[in-house]
């Protein structure tokens, strides 16, 4: 969550489709041809991450505040990964004013983990998941239901599928949220769109996995000249957690739909199993899991699981004790991953979702030292801390925003 623009918001739970509660604190052209059937509509590829009978897990992570890589860490007790696709959240769809062209932007977060694919991507990839990055407005004006022409879908089509052959994605996911249409002058949701987004991007990545969030005015603007844009993705899903709704996304079969959604930090434990027996019960092939946390939720986990595999949850990770540096004073906003004792350059904390000049306050374990310098590679001002700081601005001389690299022991 944050306030200003640069960071995409955190999806909230509404019972109502047009309403969105906002939370407040201090997102190559492949040469292969897309495999039809009969009807001549584009086949729906399978992840087959969990190996086992039932529907898929898809787990969207805030990448803002959470470790992407804590989804390869639950399995089914009988040893099958728990969840077939994990959805970075999220990219923005920005408005560059000059050009007046829609343009992919990845905040600092989302960047970090771009950049490490080796660390994040690759590490899910190599247990069978799937990784999407999930791309949303951000109050500029652009979204994906306002291109004003083909050529302009086009043009964005093109920077997402570079960006998933840049980073090695398994695909995009759509989700028409913050666009703020009309902003910068921008124009109104029209019907063509998105149907030409989908489009274009199906023929730049005839294999990759595309996906949508079944929200905002894409939701209702799914056909246009007769294409519609159930012919084009692979998979969608219900957007209002700790609810069952079927979206309702011509040219897509149960087995593609995911009506059960829930917010794991949010929704019951009860509610979310009895949304995954009623999943399993009417043959949709979708489980939608959003917010994973950095702890562990097994327990919580296994009362989905249980409801749609017969099976427990287990939860893999190792609990890694180390410094943990936060975004804002008094240990608020962005979190990096637990980093343990060592010495650091920049490239090095970034791993662990470090983003230079940025450190506000940060958590020591009892009798661990941490030394935090101003620049790279363990020079110039220092500071060296032995216990819980909560604000950065009470040390002398200031270290608020400038740490660069550290030194734990």
């Amino acid at each position: 969550m944050r306030t200003n623009f640069n960071l995409p918001l955190t999806k909230t739970l509404t019972a109502l489709f047009g309403a969105v509660v906002l939370l407040t604190s201090a997102c190559k052209k492949e040469k292969a041809a897309l495999p039809t059937d009969a009807g001549n509509t584009p086949s729906k590829l399978s992840t087959n991450a969990i190996g086992v009978a039932g529907p898929k897990g898809v787990c969207y992570v805030e990448v803002n505040n959470n470790d992407i890589r804590n989804v390869g860490n639950y399995t089914l007790s009988t040893g099958e990964q728990l969840f077939d696709i994990a959805i970075i959240f999220a990219a923005n769809i920005n408005y560059d004013t000059g050009t007046q062209k829609a343009v992919l932007y990845f905040n600092p977060q989302v960047t970090n983990v771009l950049n490490n694919k080796a660390t994040y991507i690759q590490s899910l990839q190599a247990k069978g998941i799937k990784v999407l990055l999930s791309i949303l407005g951000n109050h500029q004006g652009a979204g994906i239901s306002n291109f004003p022409s083909q050529a302009a879908a086009n043009d964005f089509a093109q920077q997402l599928s570079n960006a998933v052959t840049t980073y090695g994605l398994d695909g995009i996911d759509f989700d028409d949220e913050y666009a703020d249409y009309g902003t910068n002058g921008t124009g109104q949701p029209n019907d063509s769109s998105f149907v030409y987004l989908v489009t274009a991007l199906r023929n730049l990545m005839p294999t990759k996995i595309i996906s949508f969030y079944f929200y905002g005015p894409a939701a209702s603007r799914l056909s246009y000249n007769g294409v519609t844009v159930g012919s084009k993705v692979n998979y969608s899903w219900n957007a209002i957690y700790g609810t069952y709704s079927v979206p309702n996304v011509p040219g897509l079969t149960a087995a593609n739909l995911g009506p059960a959604a829930i917010d794991i930090q949010s929704t019951s434990s009860s509610t979310a199993a009895s949304l995954a027996t009623q999943t399993v019960n009417n043959n949709y092939g979708i489980y939608l899991y959003y917010n994973l946390p950095n702890s562990d939720v097994h327990t919580y986990l296994s009362s989905v699981s249980n409801a749609l595999y017969g099976k427990s949850t287990v939860y893999t990770g190792t609990s890694t004790t180390g410094i943990t540096f936060y975004q804002d004073i008094n240990y608020g906003g962005t979190v990096t991953s637990a980093i343990p004792k060592g010495t650091y350059t920049l490239a090095q904390l970034q791993a662990y979702g470090f983003v230079d000049n940025w450190a506000s306050s940060v958590k020591i374990p009892t009798g661990w030292t941490v030394t935090m310098y101003a620049n790279d590679n363990s020079t110039g001002t220092s500071w060296t801390r032995t216990s819980n700081t909560a604000n950065f601005t009470t040390l002398f001389p200031n270290a608020n925003d400038v740490v660069t690299s550290v030194k734990i022991q």
